[in-house]
């Protein structure tokens, strides 16, 4: 997909309706509040050669990148919101944190907020770890961050 179309995405679920139950549509997930969608998702590389994850690094932080710069004309300087912190909450402390911040937290350790009227957009894009898939996930959500 290119740059364009991850904005397509975004734009498409900041006009949605947000469904009454947690499911998952054919590009991410969905529920009470909120939209995730999968815009890149690259496995991890168990094996792999250095550069084919170097290689597979760069045209993901290329991606994010290019994304988060478009948003960023759209909305303004985004957030950083880091979610090491919720995740911790939620496996180390069993605090109850709501989608999709949650799902967020199990998937990327950083994001970049923006407000858009009266939904969160959120761009989230790194690996836990080298094993990890690289994700590149856009949300749209009325959740307040934790």
């Amino acid at each position: 997909m290119s740059t364009a179309q991850h904005l397509d995405t975004v734009l498409l679920l900041c006009s949605r309706e947000f469904p009454a139950e947690h499911g998952r549509w054919h590009g991410g997930f969905c529920g009470p509040g909120y939209h995730i969608a999968e815009l890149v998702v690259v496995d991890g590389f168990r094996g792999g050669g250095c550069s084919q994850l170097l290689e597979a690094r760069e045209q993901y932080e290329a991606e994010c990148v290019a994304l988060s710069e478009r948003l960023s004309h759209r909305w303004g300087p985004p957030v950083p919101v880091s979610l090491y912190s919720v995740l911790h909450r939620a496996m180390a402390d069993g605090e109850d944190i709501p989608e999709p911040w949650h799902m967020l937290s199990t998937r990327v350790q950083d994001v970049q907020v923006w407000r858009s009227d009266e939904r969160w957009v959120v761009l989230g894009g790194s690996p836990w770890g080298e094993e990890s898939p690289f994700h590149l996930l856009a949300a749209v959500t009325e959740v307040d961050p934790p």
